[in-house]
């Protein structure tokens, strides 16, 4: 099996070699629950847009956050490795060291010009304020976009109300931050809804890439549906026999119609032959259980955000690529956001400067159908709790439940009983994992004597006494 990677992972950088590298965008929603889209089912929200996106690519069933919640989910996704190895512990909490290589950083080196929309959390964006107040240590985690390899930034530190994204209490000391200057509230363009305000700050800036005839990075990081929920007049009207549910479904109808746009946009340019498109969600929906304008649903997943089960980590995901990917496809296995810094370095022919652990692998060879199983295990933690997705079987701990996720959707049959020999290998490769993340914790990847470990490291996975 590794030899076969080996081998598809060279073909794959072959391939792209001679050609264009291809623009890329990775767009990502907050809070979307499995369940959330048409493509997965869903047949109240109206999602056309992401519908065709998933005829004309992969719909990728199997598909992990890098958490179950929003944070340390973005960390895996820009850096290909697991948040504990940088100190993102959970949402809020730390920031992205500056020595951390990032698709930003890697794909800037290569010729991308990089831009990055919506949502940061990853750090502060004041050395003063924080939407999170003093708590936050704003200086200390100071680590904004601008300061991390993208050329153009539009961005909040944190979660807005979708619509009127410059209004509301979310708004306070949580403002726009546009190429590293901050927004009155009161700025017209911050009116209607929260994604199309961040989507007319990506347009503008893929058309500039391509008249300068750059490959382009576009980070597009919807802040729907996560709290505060609000939706339009014109979305309320679509969905006005759901109540207080019309909030949810229409912030996820207004999100939908700017994916339609960026889409519409790459065509116009002429560029969709060469442009890699990507779609997921950062965790499951919010709330115990559907209700008011929590409305987000998992399909029958067990868990929501915040629970290492899969409702709270596996996610929509969609890939798109005419000509490289096969259009209306499916693929049902594990991937994780982790997986995209390796897969676009691969596609790019990027080689790492150091020996730092990668925790995703290139999944181009499964995208591309050449490969039907991956080779590394998905690990997850989520305060003292420790989860790893091995092919077929997930395993918790301290919990010490096993599942066979190919026959148990909903995680209700504990099988670690019948597989002693299964559960000793995968919680030896956790605590492996664990101290592998310690390590790199401490500084031990960067060769930086200045550097000093983000937040003090905790043992987790252990039952407690």
């Amino acid at each position: 099996m590794k030899n076969t990677l080996i081998v598809l992972s060279l073909l794959g950088s072959a391939l792209f070699a001679d050609a264009a590298k291809p623009n890329i965008i990775l767009m990502m929603a907050d809070d979307l629950g499995y369940g959330d889209t048409g493509f997965n089912g869903n047949t109240i929200i109206q999602t056309p847009h992401l519908d065709q996106m998933a005829k004309d690519g992969i719909k990728l069933t199997h598909f992990y956050a890098g958490n179950s919640v929003c944070s340390p989910t973005r960390g895996t996704f820009l850096t290909g490795r697991h948040h504990h190895r940088y100190g993102i512990w959970t949402a809020n909490v730390g920031h992205l060291p500056k020595q951390e290589i990032t698709l930003a950083s890697m794909l800037k080196e290569q010729g991308y010009t990089t831009g990055h929309f919506g949502k940061w959390h990853l750090g502060t964006l004041d050395k003063v304020i924080s939407s999170k107040g003093a708590k936050r240590k704003p200086a200390e985690n100071f680590a904004p976009p601008w300061q991390r390899d993208y050329d153009r930034s539009f961005v909040t530190e944190s979660a807005v109300n979708t619509w009127n994204p410059g209004a509301g209490n979310r708004a306070k000391n949580n403002p726009f931050y546009e190429n590293g200057k901050a927004l009155d509230p009161d700025d017209p363009t911050l009116a209607g809804g929260a994604a199309r305000v961040v989507v007319d700050r990506a347009v503008p800036f893929m058309e500039q890439a391509v008249k300068d005839g750059k490959p382009f990075l576009s980070v597009v990081w919807f802040h729907a549906p996560h709290e505060d929920i609000e939706a339009g007049p014109d979305y309320l009207k679509m969905y006005e026999e759901h109540g207080e549910g019309a909030h949810y479904y229409g912030c996820i109808t207004e999100l939908d119609e700017q994916v339609g746009r960026i889409r519409a946009k790459v065509e116009e340019l002429g560029i969709s032959d060469n442009t890699l498109i990507f779609f997921c969600s950062d965790n499951g929906p919010e709330g115990k259980t559907p209700a008011k304008r929590r409305q987000g649903v998992t399909s029958g997943l067990r868990g929501r955000k915040r629970d290492l089960y899969d409702g709270g980590v596996r996610v929509p995901a969609l890939a798109c690529w005419p000509g490289k990917l096969a259009a209306g496809t499916e693929s049902d296995v594990p991937l994780s956001t982790l997986d995209y810094f390796p897969t676009l370095g691969n596609l790019t022919g990027y080689e790492m400067p150091d020996a730092r652990p990668i925790d995703g692998q290139n999944i181009w060879p499964i995208l591309a159908g050449e490969m039907d199983q991956r080779e590394k295990a998905i690990p997850f933690i989520r305060g003292n709790e420790v989860s790893l997705v091995d092919g077929e079987f997930k395993l918790l701990l301290p919990k010490g439940e096993l599942y066979d996720l190919s026959k148990d959707w909903s995680e209700e049959n504990n099988v670690a009983a019948a597989h002693p020999e299964r559960v000793e290998r995968m919680s030896r490769e956790i605590a492996e994992l664990l101290e592998s993340f310690k390590t790199s914790h401490a500084g031990a990847d960067y060769n930086d004597p200045e550097f000093k470990p983000v937040g003090k490291w905790k043992n987790v996975g252990s039952k407690k006494k």
